[in-house]
């Protein structure tokens, strides 16, 4: 991961180096080595923090449970970025999402640096009153370095509203008259949480995908057409055709994405497979999702994977193998699960011509350069699932403004902001040869280069 952030720096650095219109006064010799520097700065975390967690088990036995905090670059803000609870959480992995949290902030003009938090638990072996035990002592572990200018966490695969109000109850006691409600974003709404936090990502997923296929080319069709990029011909084979629609992973993310694609009016999807960890959900005529959602809220969150558990929820399907959803034969593949679901095993399978990255590196760089080389519309993580941290950003303001916005407010926020992105990217993607995530990249690095070069940190 840490040799794919490094490419990830350099391929956009050697993109900009010939731009005239970037760091214009910079040339020859001081131009190399403000670029040398630039590529020293953002492809190394600032800091990293580790510890062991010292946890008493209500059985009475202790353990010691490895637990990260990464803080990677805070040119543009405090550092900002969610706390992963799963057994696969590791150092180098909360490195890389620190990483992409700097860039994701920087691509959506979020004032914010990048971090990440990591506990490698497993949530479902944990009761509640053991994981507000881990929850606290992370905060009692990290308390100096975290705080609403500082550092400011959020939540994560496996971690919740509960347990950022957990944290920050902890964070008041540790630092008695001081400010806390902006300690930690995806609170619960009575503890000066956000409307609207939970599903932002998922929205934002999904919005990021209709923006492209309904709006940009309503407003860019005669235009795309003389291109000649082969990523507009994908986007016009597809436009105002019925399409078919699948969604990997069926949690917090997965599970909004498909329920907004189930009611959109904008487009003719039907959803027809979703995934969880137990199995894929499969109906050629479209599945049930408003169903589906309403009997995971009831089970733990897992999709009916038995005849029993289909015919409790009302909804017709076949249940399928969990990875048979990656290679089915439809138009639209959402990755809302882990990273690398899409590599160099099944990438010669994937069908999909137009991808979505609601979860962290689904596809890997290898499977990412073969599907871009063939026409594939693969819009990036760093741009489609940025909905948390941006509605984040709106919880913190909240916090600091002492105001209130409704939901409707915060997803048309959420809706312009990402508007605006979209916007500044898209015309660039179907103009040059760059995948869309490449010029995700380029657009983010330049403005943080930018941004450390005025600050003099090149230095």
């Amino acid at each position: 991961m840490q040799y794919q952030t490094r490419s990830i720096v350099q391929e956009s650095l050697d993109a900009l180096m010939d731009d005239e219109m970037f760091l214009p006064d910079l040339k020859e010799a001081p131009r190399k080595k403000a670029f040398s520097s630039l590529g020293a700065v953002l492809s190394t975390p600032n800091k990293i923090h580790k510890s062991f967690l010292r946890i008493v088990l209500e059985k009475g036995e202790i353990v010691r449970i490895p637990a990260f905090r990464v803080q990677h670059n805070n040119a543009m803000g405090p550092y900002k970025g969610g706390i992963r609870f799963h057994e696969s959480v590791n150092e180098d992995e909360v490195i890389n999402l620190a990483f992409l949290m700097t860039l994701k902030n920087s691509l959506h003009d979020v004032p914010f640096g990048g971090g990440k938090g990591g506990v490698v638990v497993n949530p479902r072996e944990f009761t509640p009153k053991e994981l507000n035990l881990i929850s606290k002592k992370y905060v009692q572990y990290f308390a100096d370095i975290i705080g609403p200018d500082k550092d400011i966490p959020a939540p994560d695969m496996g971690s919740g509203e509960r347990e950022m109000d957990w944290m920050m109850g902890e964070y008041k006691n540790i630092k008695p008259g001081q400010p806390y409600r902006g300690s930690f974003t995806g609170k619960s709404v009575i503890n000066g949480g956000s409307l609207g936090r939970r599903e932002a990502t998922g929205k934002g997923v999904y919005f990021t995908f209709r923006y492209l296929m309904s709006d940009f080319i309503d407003k860019q069709q005669s235009w795309l057409e003389k291109t000649g990029s082969h990523y507009a011909k994908t986007a016009l084979d597809l436009y105002k055709k019925p399409l078919k629609v699948a969604v990997q992973g069926f949690g917090n993310v997965g599970s909004v994405t498909a329920l907004e694609a189930h009611q959109c009016q904008h487009l003719q999807n039907k959803v027809i497979a979703v995934s969880d960890r137990n199995c894929t959900l499969f109906n050629e005529d479209g599945l049930d999702i408003p169903s589906l959602v309403s009997y995971t809220a009831s089970n733990q969150g897992d999709l009916p994977h038995t005849e029993e558990q289909l015919k409790e929820s009302g909804v017709r399907a076949e249940i399928l193998h969990r990875d048979d959803v990656l290679t089915m034969d439809v138009d639209v593949l959402m990755l809302a699960a882990l990273e690398e679901q899409i590599h160099n095993g099944n990438k010669d399978k994937i069908k999909a011509k137009v991808i979505v990255e609601g979860a962290n590196a689904p596809v890997t760089a290898e499977a990412d350069e073969y599907l871009n080389e063939k026409g594939v519309i693969i819009i990036p993580d760093i741009l489609a699932n940025a909905g948390g941290v941006i509605v984040s950003y709106f919880e913190w303001l909240q916090g600091r403004e002492t105001q209130f916005y409704s939901e409707e407010q915060i997803f048309k926020k959420l809706f312009d902001k990402m508007q605006g992105t979209m916007e500044t990217i898209l015309p660039k993607y179907f103009g040059d040869p760059h995948s869309l995530r490449q010029n995700c990249y380029i657009h983010s690095v330049m403005k943080l280069s930018t941004i450390l070069y005025k600050q003099g940190k090149l230095y």
